[in-house]
């Protein structure tokens, strides 16, 4: 009995946190990855759909060729603000991913005294 506990605190604290770090790294990775942030700022000025494929040509009046240009414009502006807005919101959501992970990676080596504590607390006549 005396070895297995030995042996899960040895695991615990040793192989068991670089385990439980990798998942994390994972994990954070998994986020950048989902929001494609790479991607997000390498088209952050393209347009976002074009609204018409049309292309005006060199015998186009000046009338449709200012529509395309306007039509583009508008394009590549809510292109800009819906990846900007994306962006924002990713690195805050990596952000907080990245404090909690180290909070619960400095938790981690007292996870295993929690039921001391609490049987300590019990005995002393703390109730919640």
């Amino acid at each position: 009995m005396v070895m297995a506990i030995a042996e899960m605190f040895l695991w615990w604290y040793a192989h068991g946190w670089s385990v439980f770090i990798q998942k994390i790294k994972i994990g954070l990775t998994n986020i950048t990855d989902f929001f494609s942030m790479s991607d997000l700022i390498r088209t952050l000025f393209q347009p976002f759909r074009q609204i018409s494929a049309d292309s005006a040509t060199i015998d186009s009046s000046i009338d449709l060729k200012f529509h395309m240009f306007i039509d583009r414009l508008v394009s590549r502006i809510v292109g800009f603000c819906s990846r900007l807005i994306l962006l924002v919101a990713g690195t805050i959501i990596i952000i907080v991913g990245g404090l909690f992970s180290l909070v619960l990676i400095i938790l981690w080596p007292f996870i295993p005294l929690i039921p001391i504590v609490g049987i300590i607390l019990t005995i002393i006549g703390v109730t919640l």
